[in-house]
């Protein structure tokens, strides 16, 4: 995922708090919570594995989310403005490999991590705000008054996001219908020669042994779904198309970063439309073929992969996005992968425009907090039970883990695209309503299910860590797990969908 999915917290994230804020959605067994465990992990010398916990030293770099901010950009500087959003997440990727090398200096001076780093970034981030505050004004807009306000970024310790030399707070907002608050726990710290030493991880930024969890040691907290009212839509639609068997990947995010090469900095795994990638447009799409078994369903669905951290590396280990990016291990491809979509338990549903764009989730949650976060990970056998949102299940023999994904399921009626991605779609409200004139649509629903070496946690390590790709000053967290969707249909489809789920049938 892109940029635009960088949120702001304002108060800083400990360890050890346990907290359910749950959220039932949808339909067809899909049950979401947001599941905050306990992350207390002890401190011991190497045992062989993968990831180590450490001190709450400066792990990674938080900025603000700037892109959150531009609600309001004029059409035509959208691409202009795109491309500057995904330079900011270009300087942070850079900054933050600059602190991953320099360990040895930052020990030695107290100040270094702010004069070398934090300041020079605040000044190249300067540079793009102007650049963007110009796009927005000569296309007739205007630009936030605040912008400069969001220059600062923070050295954030991977036990939480308490600033550390510099920055300033950062205050975020929600649009994801109850899936907020929690607060975010992990271990993190120390690098040496150029890698991450207690931080964790093949590539030194994670995960870390704080970040699993036995789940059969997590109490129960998914609640029970939205009652139906007379009205409801109650079928479901299923579309089979494959769990990219073919390895169709790339490190673009079309949606936030059009034109941009590698603008994800993480690999996705591509199942449906099968020309996605930084150039592609709605004309590319309709000719792009489809996984899909119904060869009318032209939609992109796509996410980011998970690898095993066993050692092993993969085609990526030298190139960007990949293991140039710390996206190290095996990849891993999903036993299944189940696209569904399910009705609403209060109104009927309207059909999906085309060409309509969603994203789910946050990319960027461990350090922007969990405003937009919908991650949710859990093991086969307990999808029912537990739903984890910020941290990697361990499985019990014979169980797979499993990662789900419940779409927004209100649309503006008007747009298929807002300027920061979100403001055009939103989650029903807890009984399933949409609110503020939203209309309701068919709820996308995904279900990977994936058969992973099980992790063993001993001593503050793990051994056989897996984790989602993401950006780099993420450390690999379980919360910032995420999905895309761009909706194509051809004869008809959208509204065959639509009437499926009206009707109350299984199609």
């Amino acid at each position: 995922m892109g940029r635009n999915t960088r949120k702001r917290r304002t108060s800083p994230a400990t360890k050890a708090i346990a907290a359910a804020a749950a959220l039932a959605l949808g339909g067809g067994g899909l049950i979401w919570a947001n599941f905050y465990a306990s992350a207390h992990e002890s401190h011991d010398d190497a045992w062989g594995g993968r990831t180590k916990a450490a001190g709450a030293q400066v792990a990674t770099i938080s900025c603000p989310d700037v892109g959150q901010k531009l609600t309001d950009v004029p059409g035509r500087a959208r691409t202009e403005v795109d491309g500057e959003l995904a330079n900011l997440d270009r300087q942070i990727t850079e900054a933050y490999q600059r602190l991953a090398t320099t360990r040895d200096a930052q020990a030695r001076d107290a100040s270094f991590v702010q004069n070398s780093i934090l300041s020079p970034l605040k000044d190249r981030r300067k540079v793009i705000f102007d650049r963007i505050r110009l796009e927005i004004n000569r296309a007739g807009g205007t630009a936030p008054g605040d912008l400069d306000s969001l220059t600062s970024c923070t050295g954030s310790p991977a036990a939480g996001n308490q600033t550390n030399n510099g920055g300033g707070q950062q205050g975020g907002d929600q649009n994801n219908g109850g899936m907020n608050g929690g607060q975010q726990g992990g271990e993190g710290g120390q690098q040496g020669g150029g890698q991450q030493q207690n931080n964790g991880g093949q590539a030194g930024n994670g995960p870390s042994a704080a970040d699993f969890v036995d789940i059969t040691k997590v109490r129960a907290n998914v609640p029970a779904k939205p009652r139906r009212m007379r009205n409801a839509s109650t079928g479901t639609f299923t579309t089979r198309c494959g769990v990219n068997a073919n390895g169709n990947h790339n490190t673009d995010n079309v949606i936030v970063a059009p034109g941009v090469t590698n603008g994800a900095h993480h690999l996705h795994d591509y199942v449906g439309n099968q020309k996605v990638n930084a150039f592609s447009s709605n004309d590319t799409f309709l000719q792009g073929g489809t996984s899909c078994q119904n060869k009318n369903d032209l939609s992109a669905y796509y996410w980011p992969v998970v690898r095993v951290q066993d050692g092993t590396q993969d085609f990526d280990q030298n190139a960007d996005g990949g293991g140039k990016e710390g996206n190290v291990g095996r990849i891993l491809v999903a036993k299944q992968a189940q696209i569904k979509y399910v009705g609403n338990p209060t109104s009927k549903v309207v059909a999906m425009p085309q060409f309509l764009r969603i994203i789910t989730g946050d990319a960027k949650a461990f350090t922007n907090g969990t405003a937009n976060a919908n991650a949710h990970w859990s093991c086969t056998g307990f999808e029912n039970k537990v739903q984890l949102t910020d941290k990697y299940p361990i499985c019990p023999r014979g169980s797979d883990v499993v990662r789900t994904f419940a779409f927004q399921s209100c649309w503006d009626g008007q747009n298929i695209d807002s300027a920061n991605h979100r403001t055009h779609v939103a989650f029903a409200d807890a009984s399933g309503r949409c609110q503020n004139g939203f209309k309701a649509i068919p709820q996308l629903t995904m279900r990977l299910v994936y058969s992973v070496p099980q992790p063993v946690v001993r001593n503050g390590q793990v051994k056989n860590a897996y984790a989602v790709d993401g950006f780099p000053e993420q450390l690999h967290k379980a919360v910032t797990d995420h999905d895309d969707f761009i909706a194509v249909t051809r004869n008809g489809l959208a509204n065959k969908i639509a009437n499926c789920l009206n009707s109350g049938r299984m199609c």
